[in-house]
């Protein structure tokens, strides 16, 4: 590339003036003459800069940047919005009170004008939130929901009756606020275990939140960073795609960075779309889409109490009702809403607490895509793969071992492993490599905050599957060592 000319990571960075630019963790950076050495220096200090920075206390409700958009190619355009970019949603956040301190915005609500088809999936942790039991009690009644409360600062999990009843009394309050039932209201709740929501603060919000509903971008963004925790970023997305000749849109809003090993069979996300889809049809995409997405996804290797994961369809866009599940537009809405959903679980993953990278984990040749999206969700968990790759260690052994441990029966001396694109082992073989060039290879990712790419081979089955994961560093221990101090 020339000297001097700009380059840029994500789509999302702009460039102007020659200099470094940040928008959250992203930087454009310029080439320059000097010597790879000190270009790598200067964007290590660009990027311990820019943690510093992300790290301050917020001064504003929305004093938060967004995600990179990590949507996986496909027959869909991304557009802006969010969980407002379909027909038939409103959404605002605000700061009412909830956090222990700050101005961050902490309760949002997403509200869908007409009825909209319902589906959830929830954590397996046993000792599930009180509002996951809400949510799933809800449901079990009624396949169709107008609105989603969410609110960050307590988690509202392992409060026993008293937490159970604060879910009542907040759907109760939304319920009012809006006009509708209590039965027609979800609910979602992210902070400290153990802590109940401090409802007086709660009730005095909700009432304002609803009169500042609204369907623009500025709207969804606003929910979107009110649900976040320990977050650096917000995290949304939407993608629009042409379905039975009707342009259908899909959008989301997540939040996690810490506690991420979802099990769906602290990570929160409500999706929105204005196909016209049956109930139970939705609930089975919405509950797939996870698995290929939020289940694939590893931080820290802790399961939440309050994973969650809440789809509602308002049947705006004009199209056909989708009812056949066989059909080819159930075939383009379930791709369509899988994408959103792995666009939003990789942000989860990149932004994870302490993180320098997002890695990426592709496994191919399983006997099933079961199987590779064991091994690879193996491999993306290992903490010794992921505290290798925060020390630019190319020890191609941990992921070798964490394939090997997955549970996945397949022949060792079938084994193929790249680390990007330096093959390291081959048909069970160690090869001769470049440990240097492997080792520059993760300092220069890491130093952009980009992503490590690995790919493993198994065999020749037909099942493929990928896992997203980040690396592990000191930082995550002194984020984790001080959470409620």
């Amino acid at each position: 590339m020339q000297a001097g000319a700009p380059y840029c990571r994500w789509t999302w960075c702009s460039t102007g003036d020659g200099q470094a630019h940040v928008v959250g963790r992203c930087k454009v950076l310029y080439r320059t003459s000097t010597s790879g050495k000190q270009q790598r220096m200067q964007k290590r200090r660009r990027g311990d800069s820019l943690v510093r920075a992300a790290l301050a206390a917020p001064t504003s409700a929305f004093d938060i940047p967004p995600a990179p958009i990590l949507i996986p190619e496909g027959p869909w355009k991304e557009v802006e919005g969010s969980v407002n970019a379909a027909k038939g949603f409103k959404a605002q956040g605000m700061h009412g009170g909830l956090r222990a301190s700050g101005p961050k915005a902490d309760i949002a609500l997403v509200v869908a004008e007409d009825s909209a088809a319902a589906a959830g999936a929830f954590t397996t942790n046993i000792m599930c939130a009180a509002p996951v039991a809400y949510c799933r009690e809800v449901l079990s009644r009624t396949p169709r929901m107008k609105a989603v409360l969410i609110n960050a600062g307590q988690a509202n999990a392992a409060t026993g009756d008293a937490g159970y009843q604060d879910c009542l009394e907040s759907a109760d309050a939304v319920a009012q606020a809006l006009g509708i039932t209590p039965d027609e209201v979800l609910l979602l709740s992210t902070g400290v275990i153990g802590r109940r929501i401090k409802m007086d603060a709660l009730k005095a919000a909700v009432p304002k939140l609803a009169a500042r509903l609204g369907s623009s971008v500025e709207d969804a963004h606003h929910a979107a960073v009110a649900i976040t925790t320990t977050d650096l970023v917000s995290k949304s997305a939407a993608l629009e795609v042409e379905i039975g000749g009707a342009k259908v849109r899909v959008g989301g809003i997540a939040k996690g960075s810490g506690m991420i090993h979802p099990n769906m069979a602290t990570m929160l996300s409500v999706i929105t779309s204005d196909a016209a889809v049956e109930e139970s049809l939705w609930q089975d995409i919405v509950r797939r889409g996870a698995i290929n997405s939020f289940n694939q996804i590893s931080v820290d290797g802790d399961t939440s109490t309050n994973d969650t994961v809440i789809g509602l369809a308002s049947g705006a866009a004009g199209n056909g009702l989708i009812s056949d599940p066989g059909s080819p537009e159930a075939k383009q809405l379930e791709d369509a809403v899988t994408a959103l959903l792995q666009g939003l679980a990789k942000s989860i993953a990149w932004d994870g607490e302490g993180a320098t990278c997002l890695i990426e984990v592709e496994v191919t040749g399983a006997p099933s895509d079961e199987d590779a999206r064991t091994i690879s969700k193996s491999v993306v968990a290992s903490s010794l793969v992921k505290a290798a790759i925060y020390g630019h260690d190319p020890n191609w052994g941990r992921i070798a071992c964490a394939a090997g441990y997955a549970g996945v029966l397949y022949d060792p001396n079938a084994l193929n492993i790249r680390l990007g694109d330096i093959p390291l082992m081959e048909a069970g073989q160690p090869l001769a490599f470049d440990a240097k060039a492997a080792s520059t290879y993760l300092t220069e990712t890491t130093a952009v905050h980009g992503t490590v790419y690995i790919t493993l081979s198994v065999g020749s089955g037909p099942g493929t599957g990928a896992a997203w994961g980040c690396d592990l560093s000191y930082d995550y221990v002194k984020i984790n060592a001080e959470y409620t101090t």
